[in-house]
């Protein structure tokens, strides 16, 4: 079987992606309707060895650049938005951390190997039900406290993403005794770590987007990978994940108002409902959105990729923008496409009533349009210093 590191160039492996994920739509209707995770995308993914894809070059990795990245996000959210939100998590970890060397080289370098070797995942575990998205500052309450050589942690992560599949799990803890909040590395097979399936949402259904329950999980001393200020977070360009995910859902609706509004005959006119001009300024409005998304998007991505550290560190106002702004623009463009549709849209055989439930998750995806809306006004007014 041809996996991604068998082809030189980026075309070639958007293409075997478009093959691979191909059977994901059908699958897509399926998982949410019956409330089953995916298991059988994340094994074609793992089979064209995607989880890999974005391991730095120094770690034995292929070090795709983020734009490429999103581009495979948003192709496979283009078929499933819950597969497509729940991996990209993996991928832009992966990417994040072994490219800033956020943990000890030969820690991460042994993660890196589980992935090549056996598609191994990783996400962060870091809401709690008490302290809310962890970009509020809230401190969490699950607990590390020291033992011998090593740690005990306890506590209860909420929206654990992937919790089905994951191999690993970055949990934040409140170090007992202290101020600080650590970052745990958490395996999977460690005694005490379990999966209590609470999701029950009715966007993003195929998630897994349970809760991680710890119990007197023992952990190594060097499990301690870092230590975090919570609420404080530097620009990330990697959560351009969640954008690219919603600009694919909105192209998928698109792409099924469009085909319908090219086929669709009513008795009642000539030809089909795409010649009728309210019809066509909806169809429009939508390619107007998307071409406004897919370049605000993929040109911050850009400049990311190009980008010195110093200038990647005044980009937060802009990342936040391009979530706020393509996310929002995505929900309109679904929207518009129920109402080429018209009242059929919602039907539970209809896909544009799924696309319809997911693409509203991305506005509870950090970072908050609140707190972005802020930033900008801020950015705004720092420019007339």
């Amino acid at each position: 079987m041809t996996t991604l590191t068998d082809l030189n160039t980026m075309e070639e492996r958007l293409e075997l992606m478009k093959e691979t994920v191909k059977p994901f739509k059908q699958r897509g209707e399926i998982h949410d309707k019956e409330g089953t995770f995916p298991f059988d995308n994340f094994n074609d993914l793992k089979d064209i060895g995607y989880p890999a894809l974005t391991i730095p070059k120094k770690f034995g990795g292929m070090g795709i650049s983020l734009c490429e990245m999103l581009k495979h996000q948003e192709i496979i959210a283009q078929a499933d938005g819950a597969t497509a939100l729940s991996i990209g998590w993996h991928m832009g970890i992966t990417k994040h951390t072994g490219e800033n060397e956020s943990w000890d080289h030969t820690k991460f370098q042994a993660f890196a190997d589980d992935v090549k070797k056996t598609g191994a995942l990783m996400n962060n575990a870091a809401t709690e039900p008490a302290t809310g998205s962890p970009t509020r500052g809230g401190k969490p309450e699950t607990t590390a406290a020291k033992s011998g050589d090593g740690w005990i942690i306890n506590g209860r992560k909420t929206f654990t993403t992937m919790a089905p599949i994951l191999s690993y799990a970055v949990v934040s803890a409140t170090i007992e005794d202290s101020d600080e909040v650590g970052n745990f590395l958490i395996r999977r097979e460690l005694d005490g770590v379990h999966v209590d399936e609470t999701w029950d949402s009715v966007a993003m259904k195929a998630s897994g987007s349970h809760d991680l329950v710890l119990e007197n999980v023992r952990v190594a001393a060097d499990d301690l990978i870092g230590y975090l200020t919570p609420g404080k977070k530097a620009p990330a360009g990697w959560l351009l994940h969640i954008p690219a995910c919603y600009l694919g859902i909105a192209k998928a609706a698109q792409e099924y108002a469009t085909k319908f509004a090219a086929e669709y005959s009513p008795n009642s006119i000539k030809g089909t409902i795409a010649e009728l001009p309210n019809v066509k300024e909806k169809l429009g409005e939508m390619e107007l959105r998307i071409m406004q998304s897919s370049g605000f998007l993929y040109s911050v991505a850009a400049k990311w990729d190009a980008s010195s550290d110093k200038v990647r560190a005044s980009m937060k106002a802009e990342l936040g923008a391009v979530k706020v702004s393509v996310v929002n623009q995505a929900v309109e463009v679904v929207d518009l496409a129920m109402r080429v549709t018209g009242a059929r849209s919602l039907s539970a055989k209809n896909p544009l009533q799924r696309y319809y439930r997911d693409v509203r998750a991305g506005i509870h995806n950090p970072p908050m349009d609140d707190m972005v809306i802020m930033q900008l006004g801020d950015h705004a007014l720092n420019r007339m210093e």
